[in-house]
């Protein structure tokens, strides 16, 4: 069973995506991504240098709310910001310490950042204990940082590293 899902919840993710984006229950559409779903973990499988452990499915259903919701909030705050007088932004770059290890975990913060308008993830440091982060309007930068790391990083951990 492990060699047909290697990865199940990335081929139950992959398979929710392709029937999201084609927009239709269509059985051929449904076949199809299905098929996709259990192939492309197969052939990616190798990639991944450790199997991802996911302790608290339930936190990580939570996880993924809280930043669609953030994100909803985020495009209304930052289209406000552009179609306002946009010499009243102040960009910043944020040097965010991080508490997490787990790399799965980093690179699901850092995308999650990415994601969410008004904020880009830049880089991260050699020893993966601080993350770069550049603010579209920052006005609190220390605000902005503590509630990356309690809305978005304090999750992660509690769902990759206490397996």
């Amino acid at each position: 069973m492990k060699k047909l899902l290697p990865h199940p919840i990335l081929t139950l993710i992959l398979w929710i995506i392709w029937l999201l984006l084609n927009n239709t229950l269509a059985m051929g559409h449904i076949v199809l991504g299905g098929i996709l779903a259990i192939i492309i973990p197969i052939m990616t499988s190798s990639f991944w240098p450790e199997k991802v452990c996911i302790s608290h499915p339930k936190i990580l259903i939570k996880y993924l709310f809280v930043v669609l919701w953030d994100i909803l909030i985020a495009n209304v705050i930052v289209a406000k910001l552009i179609l306002s007088n946009k010499d009243k932004l102040q960009p910043k770059f944020l040097h965010i310490p991080l508490d997490i290890e787990d790399p799965v975990a980093i690179s699901i913060l850092a995308n999650t950042i990415s994601l969410t308008p008004g904020t880009v993830s830049c880089d991260l440091n050699a020893d993966r204990t601080v993350l770069l982060v550049h603010g579209l309007h920052e006005e609190n930068p220390q605000a902005t940082i503590d509630e990356i790391k309690q809305r978005y990083e304090a999750p992660l951990k509690e769902i990759f590293e206490s397996c």
